[in-house]
């Protein structure tokens, strides 16, 4: 391998090194290319997208071939916050007020019983067991209890599962990620005052106060998208909202405290405010880059080499070992905590005893902790950090929906006979003309839906051609108008 590792130095070397602006766009460039292609892969396995951006940066990052230089990756730590300040604020449009008053209480209690369950197991595994520092176990705890919800829901959809338990699921995975950020802001804070060497009750308060200020400047710009998305054309919707995410992100960078909160507050806002889903589905339509980009960095930064070498270690524990005992005991944690949320709600039998299978899978927002993580603890407990996370969240993503069919198998919500009931009525050949009739009329509805839509696929495209359609629609009036004012 050495000899293609000079090739790609020398190429690097011939368009101006590593750290010229040719290079940078290159490497972006294979990042993206990469990542698509490894979605290839996944697709035939039936995988979520995000384990094959994971394994791309895993192949062309330093750790393996190499062609993303590692100058390059180390520059890029602002891509893990835009990714992140997306993730919060689409995570703010599950706090509708109207769906909390109906099955808050119920959804809440189990919510925090499976985050936080899981974030004590592993805790105490560190902590008490192992014997490792505050810092380390306190983070490694709060990224726990985050949930994939992705492969899950991708689960549901091809088995067409319904009932109470899908409903549940659904709406735990969806406030499961507000549970994991509220912990990370609190934990992050107390593990950089323990590395600070004292707590004193300015390391402790301080970004306290500083995540409360974001919080409040949230809230204060979520009012202020209300007001001006009524105002604006849609071309500059997505202008608008993106720059205040920005804001946050410059304000939480300066601050050394996590954006997340603020973002998340701010989706929330706007969401009960202005009641606007579609703003939301067109910012989830334009994120697939960033987030591919930043899953693929996060790749590129994983030490394959210090995960299986077993002279680097925390405490007396090789770093290996605690990533396997890290996978287990959060399993275990996941399963407890669930299974009492439920006792407690008095949820029915099939519920309880099988919602923990299906939060499994861990990724998205655990990965974007892990490297924010790094970057505010720096490349020793950072990197360790991000390495079992990027290792586990493989894993998870592997085995998490194979636990999540199961899970719906058990609980009833899969019901074989009415499937394939439906299936064989739905491929049946209508036999009398008023069939035949029906059938062209349907298929009529169909074709203009699909015109209507724009051959969107999703809910996110569909808002994003309409978006699209009515900005050249405007510009079309307003050329005419202009066209109309020259001639008179």
């Amino acid at each position: 391998m050495s000899g293609f590792y000079a090739v790609i130095d020398k190429f690097y070397t011939l368009i101006g090194g590593p750290t010229g602006v040719p290079a940078v766009i290159v490497t972006v460039a294979i990042m993206l290319i990469a990542g698509f292609l490894f979605t290839r892969l996944t697709k035939l396995l039936k995988l979520p997208n995000v384990t094959g951006y994971i394994l791309a940066g895993i192949v062309i990052g330093p750790s393996c071939l190499r062609l993303v230089p590692q100058e390059v990756v180390s520059g890029m730590g602002f891509v893990s916050d835009i990714a992140l300040a997306f993730i919060a604020f689409s995570a703010g449009e599950y706090f509708r007020l109207s769906v909390l008053k109906k099955n808050g209480k119920r959804v809440a209690v189990i919510t925090l019983f499976e985050a936080l369950v899981a974030s004590v197991f592993v805790f105490v595994l560190t902590f008490f067991i192992l014997r490792m520092g505050f810092a380390f176990s306190i983070v490694l705890a709060a990224l726990a209890s985050a949930t994939a919800p992705a492969s899950t829901l991708m689960t549901i959809r091809q088995t067409k599962a319904k009932g109470r338990f899908v409903d549940t699921l659904l709406t735990v995975v969806a406030l499961d990620d507000v549970v994991s950020l509220v912990a990370f802001s609190v934990s992050i804070s107390l593990a950089l005052a323990s590395l600070d060497g004292a707590f004193s009750v300015q390391t402790v308060l301080l970004p306290i106060v500083w995540n409360v200020l974001l919080i409040g400047v949230g809230i204060g710009l979520g009012f202020l998208l209300k007001y001006l998305m009524r105002r604006r054309s849609t071309d500059n919707r997505l202008i608008v909202a993106i720059a205040f995410l920005f804001v946050i992100c410059g304000l939480g960078a300066a601050l050394d405290v996590s954006p997340l909160l603020g973002c998340m507050a701010m989706g929330t806002v706007y969401i009960n405010a202005a009641e606007d889903e579609k703003l939301f589905k067109q910012l989830n339509y334009f994120a697939p880059p960033v987030l591919l980009l930043f899953f693929v960095k996060s790749g590129a930064e994983f030490q394959l080499d210090i995960l299986f070498d077993f002279g680097t270690k925390i405490g007396n524990s090789p770093l290996l070992l605690i990533g396997v005992l890290y996978f287990i005991v959060r399993i275990a944690g996941k399963y407890v905590g669930a299974f009492l949320g439920c006792l407690i709600t008095k949820e029915p039998k099939k519920v309880r005893n099988y919602l923990g299978f299906a939060l499994v899978p861990q990724a998205g927002v655990a990965i974007g902790l892990a490297a924010m993580s790094m970057r505010l603890m720096g490349d020793g407990v950072g990197g360790q950090l991000q390495t079992i996370i990027l290792s586990s969240s493989i894993l998870y993503e592997l085995i998490g929906p194979a636990l999540a069919k199961l899970s719906l198998y058990l609980s009833g919500s899969i019901n074989a006979k009415e499937q394939e009931e439906g299936t064989e009525e739905a491929t049946a050949a209508p036999k009398t003309a008023e069939e035949v009739a029906s059938l062209e009329e349907r298929l009529l509805e169909i074709q203009g839906e699909i015109e209507k839509k724009r051959y969107a696929r999703t809910d996110e495209e569909a808002a994003f051609m309409e978006a699209a359609d009515e900005t050249e629609s405007g510009q079309t009036s307003d050329y005419m108008r202009r066209k109309f004012k020259n001639r008179r």
